[in-house]
């Protein structure tokens, strides 16, 4: 077959906490992240908005010990990944590209350029497929191509998503069940599982099938699980003034312990590392949220990480992705509901969901301009003596 390799994507995250800011801007710099119908504005909000947040999130990171493990737990999902394949009879080099912090997703196809890799695995880790994760770096690996006449010799595929591959969602009824043994009466226990959450408007405008294929996945783990325990799905991590899909994670919390339960195993479902979200997020700040709410026993089931099932699916996926006829990187979002990428759709007069969108767009821009205004003192509203 040649040279094989395999990229992993994903999010990535600050290794320091000097690297908060940074990162930050990165983050909302990306058009997937927070869509606006004025590219010229991205970049300036995400200035703003990381300035801001990078003090509060530096504290938030200081609570795990200065940085993200993020890399470190990629790339030792990467070596073990190797290795499976190894022990399976296929050889391949796996690579790494981070989204918003090193090592980029440039820095690793320069290593595939540089390898002379023939026959290249794409993929996300990200179990369910989203615009704001697996699209936008899918975004910018077209970009590169395009760009880049030595990537064309390169026979690639691409995998959107596996939140349905057995293997994947065997290691996640097997890291429930490990929780579930520590409890008293393991079929009473409440499975609560929180998902990062999108904005809504993803799902209901641009067509993202992320809400549908997170409620699918949970569907098929309950499945595997095969117990009785009731569950709950709700979604996390929501930043800014829009609505985001529901119920939002803190809100199921609090109504959980109005219902009297006492023992809640989360579940991080969009998660397969550990990183800010998990370990901060959920076993700090939702611990003492339940903790207040009546929840006295709280269990956190652990990310995958390296764990030999998980790894196993992966090289799975790798080798029936090299069997398989490829899948383009514009094939992508066909296959997707034909989910709509960045840039947004062209206006529209009348009254069309077109219009409607855009219309809700800018009152957006200037709710964010009056924020900014109230915020540095400085504007129209303020030249005309209004504030």
């Amino acid at each position: 077959m040649g040279r094989v390799g395999v990229l992993l994507l994903n999010l990535g995250g600050p290794d320091r906490l000097e690297d908060v800011g940074p990162f930050l801007f990165n983050l909302f710099s990306d058009p997937e992240i927070i869509r606006l119908p004025f590219p010229w504005l991205q970049r300036p909000l995400a200035w703003l908005i990381s300035s801001r947040r990078t003090k509060k999130s530096q504290e938030n990171y200081k609570q795990i010990g200065g940085g993200s493990p993020l890399r470190r737990i990629t790339e030792a999902q990467g070596e073990a990944l190797k290795e499976q394949l190894g022990a399976l009879g296929q050889e391949a080099t796996i690579y790494v590209g981070m989204r918003y912090w090193h090592p980029y997703t440039e820095e690793a196809i320069a290593k595939i350029i540089q390898d002379k890799i023939e026959h290249l695995v794409i993929l996300p880790l990200y179990p369910q497929f989203s615009i704001s994760t697996s699209g936008s770096s899918f975004r910018l690996l077209e970009k590169l191509w395009k760009e880049n006449t030595k990537l064309q010799s390169i026979n690639y595929t691409v995998i959107p998503s596996w939140h349905k591959q057995q293997g994947y969602l065997q290691a996640m009824a097997d890291l429930i069940v490990q929780e579930l043994s520590q409890i008293a009466n393991p079929d009473e226990a409440h499975i609560f599982f929180s998902a990062h959450g999108v904005p809504k408007n993803y799902v209901e405008e641009a067509g993202d099938p992320y809400e549908q294929e997170i409620e699918e996945c949970t569907y098929l783990i309950m499945q595997t699980l095969n117990r009785p325990n009731f569950y709950t799905l709700a979604y996390q991590s929501r930043v800014g003034p829009v609505e985001w899909l529901q119920p939002y994670t803190e809100d199921a919390i609090k109504e959980l312990g109005t219902k009297g339960t006492k023992d809640l195993v989360v579940v991080p479902i969009s998660f397969v590392s550990e990183h800010i979200e998990t370990l901060q997020e959920i076993d700090i700040e939702y611990r003492e949220l339940a903790e207040e709410a009546g929840i006295h026993n709280f269990r956190r089931v652990p990310a995958l990480n390296t764990n030999p099932v998980f790894i196993k699916a992966l090289a799975d996926l790798v080798i029936d992705a090299l069997e398989a006829p490829s899948l383009k990187l514009s094939q992508v979002t066909q296959m997707k509901k034909k989910v709509k990428i960045y840039p947004p759709e062209r206006w529209e007069w009348g009254m069309t969901t077109s219009a409607e969108v855009w219309n809700g767009r800018i009152a957006m821009l200037g709710f964010i301009a009056l924020i900014i205004e109230l915020v540095t003192g400085h504007g129209l509203l303020h030249m005309v003596g209004l504030l």
